[in-house]
């Protein structure tokens, strides 16, 4: 009996090599999946990936995830040396969140030396991405693909909300991938990945889908679900949707339980140790989501990193799973 469906998700190259015109070690594959994920009769080619954010300024984290990057976070590239070569990542992110006009407004002009930094630093593919703002991304993200131009990057990101076209125009004009970002919505999954190939130009090969994660509770149960429907769409032959899909993994660290000290409710019981609770919280997103058919995770902190990369690993058999002392299960402490 056939394991597997008719309609594979599109396969996605990420970075360039020297004999493609780029500078990068190795590329990245993603997709090119013809089932749901980890089913051993149905062999995944590619295993999930992880890319770690770096930003151009520093910024607010929890404690937890601060401690790792205290003696890089004034410097890009050093910071991405970290990422790939102690932590293990396998691409950077380079959020560039000082152009908002609410912090420093950096110029493109100006912003994108921070792309120049990090891919000198780094030879791993890179994703590049600019603050959220609508007015002000279409601009920096134009730019950065222009001086990351060969390097086949992942653009992050266009939406509806913002102009989309402009995105993908810069992402066809220079050879890289265009992240498509939708909040929760499938039709608008659908739109924006329509607009993109039919408006822009952007050619299937170079569109990876972000759904957007929610974490925790409710939240994290409507992105699972969400990203199910899209890979099951994609799988039944919904040529809109089969894309490799992207999470926002770092997103776990935006609820109050990952990082708060305890709860602000007085009558709450104890929230366990906060050093610990952010991580796992991040862990369990990525672990979630990754068995709805997420390709590439965008993630912050080591443990949680490794964690998700020995999970996957191990899923595809790649690796041994380690046995878990499950005796001892009532007296561990979280």
């Amino acid at each position: 009996m056939d394991k597997t469906w008719k309609f594979p998700i599109q396969e996605v190259t990420l970075g360039a090599t020297k004999a493609d015109g780029g500078s990068r070690g190795h590329v990245v594959k993603l997709g090119g999946e013809k089932a749901m994920p980890f089913f051993p009769d149905a062999i995944m080619p590619h295993a999930p990936k992880i890319t770690m954010d770096v930003f151009d300024m520093p910024i607010g984290m929890a404690k937890a995830v601060k401690m790792h990057y205290e003696d890089v976070i004034n410097s890009p590239g050093e910071w991405a040396k970290k990422a790939v070569k102690q932590f293990g990542a396998d691409m950077v992110t380079v959020h560039l969140i000082s152009t908002d006009p609410l912090l420093k407004d950096t110029s493109a002009q100006d912003a994108v030396k921070t792309v120049e930094e990090v891919l000198q630093a780094v030879d791993v593919p890179i994703c590049i991405g600019g603050s959220g703002n609508p007015n002000k991304d279409p601009i920096v993200l134009s730019k950065a693909a222009e001086v990351a131009q060969g390097e086949r990057v992942l653009i992050a990101s266009a939406n509806l909300n913002m102009d989309w076209e402009k995105i993908g125009k810069a992402c066809v004009d220079n050879g890289h991938v265009c992240l498509a970002w939708t909040q929760l919505e499938i039709n608008s999954q659908k739109e924006l990945n329509r607009k993109l190939m039919k408006v822009a130009g952007v050619p299937r090969e170079s569109i990876v889908m972000d759904p957007t994660t929610a974490a925790l509770a409710y939240g994290l149960d409507f992105a699972y679900s969400n990203m199910e429907r899209i890979r099951l769409g994609a799988l039944k032959g919904d040529e809109e949707l089969t894309f490799p899909m992207s999470s926002g993994t770092t997103n776990a660290w935006g609820v109050r339980e990952s990082w708060m000290v305890r709860s602000p409710n007085k009558d709450d019981s104890d929230w366990g140790d906060r050093m610990l609770r952010g991580p796992i919280w991040e862990i369990l997103t990525g672990y979630s989501l990754a068995m709805a058919g997420v390709d590439i995770f965008m993630m912050m902190h080591p443990m949680a990193v490794a964690y998700l990369h020995e999970i996957t690993q191990s899923l595809m058999g790649r690796i041994e799973a380690k046995t878990p002392d499950t005796g001892a299960w009532l007296k561990m402490g979280v």
